[in-house]
Order: C-alpha cells, then structure tokens, then sequence
C-alpha cells in the first residue's frame, strides 16, 4: 500500500514542479532528503518565497536546515504536523514522509473543496456521488473499492464532458480496459494527471484511499476549473444571448405589427371598392367569400393580434426582469394603434355584412317578382287557349281547321314554360322558398299545359272521327257507335290509331280471329294504304269484312260454336277459342250478363249481337 501512495504522492508533487519548470522527482526518500526539493514545493504551493537556502547542500547540517526551512513554513501555514522532524526526511522515514505529504494533498488540494456544506473528504465524496447518480452500474460509498473497475472514473467524465467517450457502448465488465480507457482520456483532455497506475485500482484487493481521493480530487478541480471558466463566458454568453433575443424580439414585433396593420388595411380597401354585378351568384359567392374570411383569415389575425400583444409584453418583462430600460415601439407600431386599426376593422366588417345581405335580399325580390310575372301570364294565356278550344264550333271542317290553328300556338307556349322553368330554377339557387305574388308553380303549369295539349289531341281525333262516321252511309248509327267505343278503347296510348296487337284485339272483339300470318297481312296492307291504321281505315276495314263475310246470322253461329250452342258464352269459353286477352277483356265488357248460380258470369251475346246490328 505504502509503495502505491509513494508513487501516487511523487506524481502529485511532480505536477507541481513541472508546471514550474524543475525537473521531476524519481524518489521522495533520496529527492526529499536534502531539503531542496521540499522548499521548492512550498514556494510553489504557497505561492512565495521562503528567502535564501543551501541549494547544494552536502552536509547533513545544511540539509537539516534546508527541510527545517520547509517544516516551519508548513506550520506557519497553519498546517499541523505530527511526529515528523528534519531528521526523519532527512533519514527517509518513508512513512512519516507520505503521512506529511498526505498532509499537504489535504491542505492544497482537498481543504477547499465543498459541496451542500460538506467540505473536504466528505464533501469530495458527495460530489462524486451526485456526478454518478444517474449512472445504474456506479454506486460510490468510498474512496477505495467504489472505483475498482474503472465505471466511477468514466462516469465522471462522461457527465462533465459527454463527447469524450461513449458511456453507453462500455463493455462494463472490462475492468482494467474501463479504467485505462479513463486514466488516457482524463490526461489527453483534461490535464488530470496519471496519478495512479491500472493495477492499483483493478487488481487491488482494497485500493488505497488516500490515492485515490488524491486522484479524484485532481479531476474536481479540472471539472472546477473548467466550471468557473465556463460561468464566467456563460454569463457573457448569456447577457449577449440576453440582448440579442431582445433585440430579435424587438424586430419581430415591429415586423409583425407592421403586417398585421397592412393587411387590416389592405382588406378594408378592397372591400371599400367592391361592386355587386346583381346576380345571386355574384352575391351570394361575395357572402361565401366574406364567411370563409371571418373563419380563416380574420380567425389568423385575432390569433396574431393576441401573440403580438404577448411578444410586447414579454419584451417588457425580461426588461424589466433584467433592469434594463423599457421598450418604446416606433411611432404608428404602439398597442393603442393596434386597438384603433382593429376597432375600424370591426366597423368595416359590420357595413361589409349589411351592404351584402341587402344586396341578397333584394336580389331575391326581384326574382320572386319576375317569376310571379312569367307564371301569372302564362296562366292566362293557357286559360284563353283552354276558352278557345271549348267554344268551336260549327261544321266540322271548320272545327277541323279551328282546332289544329290553336295547337300550332303550342310551341310557343313551350317556350314560355321553359322561361317560367327558368325562373323558377333560379329561385331554388337563390332559397326563395315563398312567394307572395303567385299560387302557381312550374310543375302546375306544364301539368295545365299538358292537359290542354291532350285535349287538343283528343279534339282532333274526335273531329276526325266524327268526319269519318259521318261519311260512312252504308253502317248504322248502332254499328258506328259500336266499331267507335271499339277503337276508342284499344287506343290505349290515344294516338288516334292501333298497333298490330291492338289491331289484331279490337277485331276478335267484334269475333273476326285471323292467324297471325294472316293478321300481319292485313296489318301491312293498311299501313300500305292509310300509313297508320287510323279511326278511317279500321272503319272501312270493318265495313269491307262485314259486307263481304260477316252477317248478324254469321257472328251468332261463331258465338254459338264458342258457347258450344249454349244461349250464352262464359269467359272460359272465349279464352279456350284463343281469342286475344284483350279481346276477351272487351267482350266481357261490353255483353250483358247475369251471374250463375255459383256466381260465374254469363255473357248474353244474342241480345248484345241485336242491340249491335238493329
């Protein structure tokens, strides 16, 4: 142990000579002998002279003066020595010598050392154990084992100066390379010097603590040092650092108060120089354009109002905070003319919101009005058509030539709903829900319009009809009236002429069932002839068949060949005679009938058959 603390104590007081410009010592029991080395340790610890001394001395005499020189000055100094004369140094008491020079170490090196008002050895303890806190593999509880595996050492760099090595990336059961790794950082960057060896402190069964506190003082008062060092550039540091967000937050509120105060202006011109063109749309995008304004930007600029508020105020506090003088802003960059740009922006706002919705509501007046105009004249233009069409009159030609000069007007009238469609339409875009000036709606409208349009329709057919009827002398009034409802009532569509299945149903009605070779035949022939099978060519093609092979006495006998010769016909029987559905649904309509007694129908065709061709 003695070998370890001379050692460690001889490169201790090396430090000293050397930054002093003395060459080193190689043993305290010959360097320390002669008094010459002790005295140029005391003039470098104490930082003095101790006046003329034997620099050569040869005889034990000069010696015992020289280290009795050295012994005064330590006691004069305060310094307590115990048991230890001129004699003993000079003689090389090797432990007595180290137990002076342990003296020294605590005097110069570990005295002044405090932390949480422990000082000294129990103060270095504590600061050695806070450094190390955080570090789980480190647990320091002395100055001997707690730093046997070189994890201490690391730790304390590392916490001081983290660059220096990688704690983390530390194969922590590598002792000896652990504390090797510590001893080469401490003397290459922190000018601690290599005090101990590897093997003191890892292949030690108990390290010397008084080495080793020696040692760790030595990396204290780099750290110290380095500490003080930095508080002071740090306090520079930090008044320039001070000053200079001052100065940052100075800039960025003038530049922040300037582009708010710009831009509250800017929107206020452009809304002072706005125009309405008179359209919804145009109105209504100006009220989009204004809603999506207070939502976003306006939104923006409360938030940035409010943070330049804060940044002045903050300006203000670190000011303060720091005594320095108060922040003054440009003139026209004040909170005041802030509050006034804002409270002008609150008045431009309101006038904006009002000149739109006046614009909006007389925007939708103005359609309701001409919507009304447009429905209420196409009323009454649908209402004197409907007037006209109701009093012709007169020979049917000139009913004829009425009628079809009414329905030329028509197209007109198209045209007019689609304007009144229109209208209405843009009603709907503009929300006007009600409307005081007219009952009417478009859709009641093209129903009026689609009304008159079938009646003009029907008013046609009719005349034409009656035209055809009239001019057919060789039927009776009974078989016109008949072959008429016949056709009126499989014109489903109200064309005023039959397709090949209506064709080939209103005749099985009247009990002529062609094949279906047969009926297209007749069907093409017809349509070769009057290009439709109008009301005139089923009437001519009923008079053709019934003057050429139908007889009131032939259609009994077919009637009565389908009832099987009874005095009546059920519906059964005609659809077993295959005749069309709709044929069938014809007949059953048009013949009387009584019900059985199971209350089946049963169709009298014999009194139907006189009444037809009376």
């Amino acid at each position: 142990m003695d070998s370890t603390q001379e050692r460690t104590f001889c490169k201790w007081l090396n430090t000293k000579l050397e930054a002093n410009g003395y060459p080193p010592m190689h043993s305290l029991v010959q360097d320390l002998s002669d008094g010459v080395r002790l005295i140029q340790l005391m003039e470098i610890m104490g930082d003095t002279s101790l006046g003329r001394y034997n620099k050569n001395p040869r005889m034990r005499v000069q010696k015992a003066e020289n280290v009795n020189k050295a012994l005064e000055f330590i006691r004069q100094r305060g310094i307590k020595l115990t048991n230890i004369g001129p004699e003993d140094i000079i003689d090389g008491n090797l432990k007595l010598i180290l137990g002076m020079i342990w003296t020294l170490v605590l005097r110069f090196t570990i005295a002044d050392i405090s932390e949480e008002g422990l000082s000294a050895k129990e103060g270095l303890l504590l600061w050695a154990q806070r450094k190390t806190a955080p570090y789980k593999e480190v647990d320091v509880q002395d100055f001997s084992i707690s730093w046997s595996d070189g994890l201490a050492l690391c730790a304390l760099i590392h916490c001081h100066r983290p660059e220096l090595l990688d704690y983390d990336k530390l194969d922590k059961s590598d002792r000896h390379g652990n504390t090797r790794l510590a001893f080469q950082v401490a003397a290459d960057h922190l000018d601690v010097p290599q005090l101990l060896e590897v093997e003191d402190l890892c292949d030690s069964v108990r390290p010397d603590e008084r080495s080793v506190m020696t040692y760790i003082a030595s990396y204290f008062h780099a750290f110290s040092t380095m500490d003080q060092a930095e508080t002071v550039s740090r306090r520079v540091e930090k008044f320039a650092e001070l000053m200079q967000s001052v100065w940052t937050s100075k800039n960025d509120y003038e530049r922040r108060a300037r582009t708010l105060l710009h831009a509250l202006s800017e929107v206020q011109k452009k809304w002072s120089t706005s125009c309405f063109t008179g359209s919804y749309t145009d109105a209504k995008e100006q009220s989009a354009t204004f809603t999506t304004y207070k939502h976003t930007t306006k939104r923006t600029w409360v938030t940035e109002r409010q943070d330049v508020t804060t940044l002045l105020g903050n300006i203000q506090t670190k000011l303060r905070t720091y005594g320095l003088r108060e922040y003054i802003p440009p003139l026209g960059l004040a909170l005041s003319d802030l509050d006034d740009a804002w409270s002008d922006l609150l008045q431009s706002e309101a006038k904006r919101s009002r000149a739109i919705n006046a614009q909006i509501r007389q925007i939708k007046e103005s359609l309701r009005k001409e919507f009304a105009d447009l429905a209420n004249d196409f009323s009454q233009r649908l209402h004197a058509i409907s007037l006209e069409l109701s009093g012709v009159a007169g020979p049917l030609e000139t009913q004829q030539d009425q009628v079809k000069e009414i329905q030329t007007r028509l197209p007109t009238l198209s045209e007019a709903l689609t304007r009144v469609a229109k209208a209405e339409q843009d009603c709907v875009v503009a929300n006007v829900e009600e409307n005081d000036y007219t009952v009417f709606t478009c859709q009641d409208l093209e129903f009026e319009l689609g009304l008159v349009a079938q009646s003009l329709t029907k008013k046609i057919s009719f005349i034409d009809n009656q035209i055809v009827s009239r001019n057919m002398t060789n039927l009776t009034p009974a078989q016109l009236e008949q072959f008429e409802s016949t056709f009126r009532y499989f014109d489903r569509d109200e064309t005023n002429t039959l397709s090949l299945t209506e064709t080939s149903a209103a005749l099985a009605s009247q009990g002529l069932v062609y094949s279906d070779e047969d009926m297209t035949y007749i069907y093409d022939q017809l349509l070769q002839d009057y290009g439709a099978v109008t009301f005139e060519a089923f009437i001519n093609l009923l008079v053709d068949i019934t003057e050429d092979q139908t007889s009131p006495e032939q259609l009994r006998e077919s009637f009565r060949g389908i009832a099987g010769n009874k005095p009546f016909v059920t519906e059964l029987d005609l659809r077993l005679a295959q005749l069309p559905v709709s044929a069938v649904d014809y007949l059953s309509e048009v013949i009387p009938s009584t019900n059985n007694e199971v209350g089946e129908p049963q169709y009298d065709y014999e009194t139907w058959l006189q009444d037809v061709f009376a």
